[in-house]
């Protein structure tokens, strides 16, 4: 009866204060509002690539309820911006209503052919204006864009099926189906040039005997789950050259997704890989950044190559998803490298194969999320599909005058499955290296920091003093203990640092001889 009696008497004061509601009453906008922004900057979009949606506030702070009696693009219907309003969306709007003390949102999008301007050369700044109201009421808020002209590269799609192009390869004279979308590049494609940037949908492969070349100044960037693939006999020369600015290394050759706003800067796994394929040869990478990848280089084969398989040089690899540099049974030489951020680790040489690095930074300062792995992970096996290990030799792996650090602790780990006939061969000479096994986790032959087969003149677990390996500014200040512990021989071989600093005369340890830092 209570519950009853609740009901009636709930139903009543409903109908009572529904009864005296009156509707709400707009009145015009008198040109008062107020806006999240000035500006709505769009950022940089390649030209017939859809933007990122981006939102402007606008506040009705008066005490009246408001009626906006048109809110349009200042170009109309012509115009290269779309406009969201409620649900709606449109380029013009009218009676629009705002309550007192409230807001709304509207949501901008643009989609721009640069070919539709004259004259872009290279890239064109497009701008209109959201307008409120007219005449002496009239508020606008700027729109604008960078559109940049690109060289696209994209598998075939039939027209029928709507099927997308997979890659056939050939590896070890077996013709493999993948089902990479992708397709080989044409012979007028085999140079790219720093004239425009290259947008790479799917994987772009390399034909067997071909070389890829690529300029100082190119910038290369790939849609998700795209990469380049070098095939068997074939070869990638990336040609960055040094800048003098020593802040900006402009020259260099620039890999990175195709999603250019800032939010998506240093953000991981954005892309595949470049994947230099068992059989691929001579390849050299000097003065490249590779970053955002899922792996930023995979290596595979060759081990017993004459010239190592991979040369990189100057070059750095960052925000990678999974590794840096990964190797499967392959041999890379590394120069003034430096690698950061990746969700397993920086560098894995696994299932053997032979490994020089000298004056190289390779750390790991993740910090999106546990990591399995140490910044460095050498190992001489990888287990098949049946779980059975297969064994390789680890025929050399030698750091030299090398930072190896990071957040975690050890980052460094060598995993080994002992075997009479198998080889496990690595050296550390002359590194500042974070290892400091304080629970006796890490024992064995490989652990043994005074076995001076394995290491020689290391320091251990001090301070490397990085500017700032969270924003993957790796050069070294003045409090860091890695001045001038580097070996002349070493540095000798490797004369000047990544900016091209001569480091022959007191050689720090890395790829950065050490700076002042300023203060911000």
């Amino acid at each position: 009866m209570k519950r009853i009696s609740y009901f009636i008497f709930t139903v009543l004061i409903v109908t009572v204060w529904s009864s005296c509601r009156k509707d709400f009453e707009f009145s015009p906008s008198t040109g008062d509002l107020q806006f999240s922004k000035d500006t709505v900057y769009l950022d940089t979009v390649f030209t017939n690539i859809g933007s990122s949606t981006y939102n402007l506030k606008v506040y009705n702070k008066s005490n009246n309820d408001i009626v906006i009696p048109t809110v349009k693009l200042g170009l109309g219907e012509t115009s290269e911006y779309r406009l969201n309003i409620d649900g709606v969306s449109g380029k013009v709007f009218e009676n629009i209503e705002i309550l007192a003390k409230d807001s709304l949102y509207i949501f901008v999008e643009t989609t721009i052919d640069i070919a539709n301007f004259p004259n872009p050369d290279g890239s064109y700044l497009y701008t209109d204006k959201i307008e409120f109201d007219a005449n002496s009421n009239l508020q606008n808020v700027d729109l604008v864009t960078l559109v940049k002209d690109a060289v696209f590269i994209y598998p075939n799609r039939d027209n029928t099926t709507k099927v997308v192009e997979t890659l056939t390869l050939n590896i070890n004279g077996e013709v493999v189906e993948t089902e990479l979308q992708g397709r080989q590049l044409l012979a007028n494609e085999l140079t790219f040039t720093n004239e425009k940037p290259y947008v790479i949908y799917g994987f772009a492969a390399v034909p067997n005997g071909e070389i890829l070349t690529i300029n100082a100044g190119a910038r290369v960037h790939f849609h998700a789950n795209s990469g380049i693939i070098v095939n068997q006999d074939a070869s990638l020369q990336i040609n960055g050259t040094y800048s003098n600015d020593q802040e900006l290394l402009e020259n260099e050759v620039i890999f990175e997704s195709d999603r250019l706003e800032p939010d998506f800067s240093n953000i991981p796994g954005q892309w595949g890989t470049i994947w230099l394929l068992d059989g691929s040869l001579n390849n050299n990478i000097n003065y490249a950044t590779i970053k955002n990848a899922s792996v930023g280089i995979l290596c595979d084969g060759n081990a017993n190559a004459a010239s190592s398989k991979l040369t990189i040089t100057n070059s750095q690899i960052y925000n990678s998803s999974n590794f840096g540099i990964m190797g499967r049974n392959t041999s890379i030489t590394g120069e003034n490298v430096v690698i950061n951020n990746a969700g397993q680790s920086s560098f894995a040489g696994t299932l053997g194969g032979k490994y020089n690095f000298t004056h190289s930074t390779i750390v790991n300062y993740w910090n999106n999320g546990f990591r399995q792995f140490p910044a460095l992970l050498l190992n001489n096996f990888v287990v098949d599909d049946n779980e059975t290990p297969v064994i390789a030799n680890l025929t050399e792996a030698n750091f030299n005058n090398c930072i190896i650090y990071g957040n975690d602790n050890p980052e460094i780990l060598l995993d080994d499955i002992e075997d009479d006939a198998v080889s496990f061969n690595f050296k550390f000479t002359n590194c500042l290296i974070r290892f400091n096994d304080s629970n006796n986790n890490f024992t064995g032959a490989n652990y043994n920091l005074e076995d001076t087969n394995h290491y020689v003149n290391n320091s251990f677990n001090e301070d490397p003093n990085f500017k700032d390996p969270n924003l993957n500014m790796l050069i070294i200040g003045e409090e860091s203990s890695a001045i001038n512990k580097g070996d002349i021989l070493f540095a000798t071989q490797v004369s000047t640092d990544i900016l091209n600093v001569n480091r022959t005369a007191t050689p720090d340890l890395g790829a950065y001889q050490h700076i002042t830092f300023e203060d911000d």
